[in-house]
């Protein structure tokens, strides 16, 4: 079927009209069926129009994986506000960038959350937040709305937000609905930040449902299954991959406020999940989790952004054979090339995918900018409807990223075959080079997990007085077994040349009290100050 570009109120709208009675959602503490998801957020637009929120107006949403992260965002969604998703893990001065950086106008929050206090953060950024706002740290931030108990004499309850619908005319909604087009910003999505500070991706309607759409179909979710979510909703994995997803198939979210690897398999066991996704990090922690039973998964398919070491653990103890490989960066919202699940279960292993339909892709030299041949290493770039509109508020580094022929310059180093499959091989700004030789981590990430004691891995680049740099390998065990580093190199010779072994190895239980994104990437740049310390580098 020809893609038909089409706005958030019109996929719920459709959801409704062909399984209105039937399973959306599934949380913690509730289900909810297709009916019920748009009449909360039929709501949560009708409090925003009666606060002053139109379309193109920014709401922010500081919040945990529930039904309130959806009520929000498909409400604002609905009359054409620009959803702004902040990362639970924010400190101070990441929440006042991204608050002022992205102009929100309306914030809604949790007052606390995994023993963090939002209240206090937010107090700290925006002092009038304790008597009434605006203030003048963020003179564009009009309300506030509170979903718990502490509630500053500058915010709202839920309650006193909610209690303003009926101020909004049933033809006033329909009005702003209706204005809405598929082309309009619908999110911006701040970049992880593991090796810059955030920038505001602005992606619309048409970029996330199209890319959500040309998923699903990828990797075969129908109507029928149960999709588990690992990923947050401010990540755009978790908004366009897992929730508009769902929305495009009517097929059902299941999620927790959070990943924990054990909470994650008793809810995937108990609510018979047939679909899943994921990076390398959260299928590395479910696999060697110890309650981890492949007997009790019903999971069937899915995608996972993981080297051909996860993917043959994915699909050979987990029995996930359905499973799909996946590449993508938030500026293309956010997949690029995904296997199909009627490929060729090595090939899906191995990480080669094409584009989704209407994208293209090509490998050039990011030194002088020439277009290279099949098979070498260069930067991945990419063209089509999936590319960002831009960087909010930074044109300068918006015509960095897309180039006046409208290709998007990744960052990442990858190859295409000759039958048009990608490879993706790492980020070049995570490659480093020993006595001249360039180094992937990724590659020596992959030799690591193919011993049999290593149950993850990550590798860095830090100085070197003699090479200029060497490797420097984190990894943690697998339960029973110990680390001999003697025989791990003499293993990983075998494997790879030996300029590529690491010479620094430190074993860690997890990276966690390094630096990990809440969207489960390891901080490269935490690793490698966590290096020079570890290891006396100077």
């Amino acid at each position: 079927m020809l893609w038909q570009p089409h706005t958030v109120a019109q996929a719920l709208e459709k959801c409704v009209n062909f399984r209105g009675n039937e399973l959306a959602l599934i949380v913690q503490s509730k289900k909810m069926n297709w009916s019920e998801v748009q009449d909360r957020a039929i709501l949560f637009a009708k409090s925003l129009l009666a606060f002053g929120v139109h379309a193109g107006d920014f709401v922010g949403i500081l919040c945990a994986n529930d039904d309130n992260w959806i009520d929000a965002f498909l409400g604002s969604a609905l009359i054409g506000a620009v959803t702004v998703p902040l990362n639970t893990r924010f400190k101070s001065t990441e929440l006042l960038y991204c608050l002022k950086d992205a102009d929100v106008k309306f914030l809604f929050t949790m007052d606390q959350f995994l023993n963090i206090d939002f209240i206090e953060l937010l107090q700290t950024v925006e002092p009038q937040l304790n008597h009434s706002l605006p203030g003048s740290a963020l003179p564009m931030l009009k309300y506030v709305m509170v979903w718990g108990d502490n509630i500053p004499s500058g915010a709202m309850t839920a309650q006193e937000f909610l209690s303003k619908s009926k101020l909004t005319s049933e033809k006033a909604f329909e009005n702003a609905c209706l204005a809405v087009n598929p082309l309009d910003v619908l999110l911006i999505q701040f970049t992880s930040g593991t090796t810059a500070f955030p920038k505001g991706v602005m992606l619309t309607h048409e970029n996330m449902l199209h890319n959500a759409n040309a998923v699903a179909d990828r990797i075969g979710l129908t109507s029928e299954d149960r999709y588990f979510n690992c990923r947050p909703f401010f990540h755009v994995a978790g908004s366009t991959l897992s929730l508009l997803a769902t929305i495009e198939t009517q097929s059902c979210l299941v999620t927790l406020p959070t990943f924990e690897a054990g909470a994650a398999l008793r809810m995937i066991y108990d609510e018979s999940c047939t679909f899943i996704s994921g990076n390398d990090t959260i299928f590395q922690l479910l696999l060697n989790h110890v309650d981890f039973d492949a007997s009790k998964l019903k999971l069937r398919g899915g995608w996972a952004a993981a080297g051909p070491q996860t993917m043959h653990r994915i699909v050979h103890e987990m029995g996930i054979k359905g499973i799909c490989w996946s590449y993508g960066l938030s500026e293309a919202s956010p997949n690029v090339v995904k296997s199909d699940f009627k490929d060729c279960v090595e090939d899906r292993i191995d990480g080669l995918a094409k584009p989704l339909p209407g994208l293209e892709v090509k490998i050039i030299d990011q030194y002088n900018g020439l277009l290279l041949n099949p098979f070498q290493h260069g930067e991945i770039c990419v063209r089509g409807w999936s590319v960002m509109k831009g960087y909010y508020k930074k044109p300068e580094l918006s015509a960095q990223a897309i180039d006046s022929e409208g290709w998007l310059h990744t960052g990442d180093l990858g190859f295409l075959t000759y039958e048009g499959h990608l490879r993706f091989v790492g980020r070049i700004k995570d490659i480093f080079r020993v006595g001249g030789e360039n180094v992937a981590p990724a590659e020596v990430e992959e030799s690591l997990l193919s011993l049999p004691v290593i149950a993850t891995a990550q590798v860095v680049g830090v100085p070197d007085a003699k090479y200029g740099e060497v490797g420097a390998a984190y990894i943690s065990l697998k339960e029973g077994t110990n680390f001999n580093e003697e025989a791990v190199v003499g293993e990983l010779k075998k494997k790879i040349a030996n300029f590529k072994v690491p010479k620094y190895f430190a074993v860690v239980s997890n990276f966690e009290t390094i630096g990990m994104t809440a969207s489960g990437k390891v901080q490269k740049n935490k690793l490698k100050e966590d290096a020079l310390r570890r290891f006396s580098i100077h």
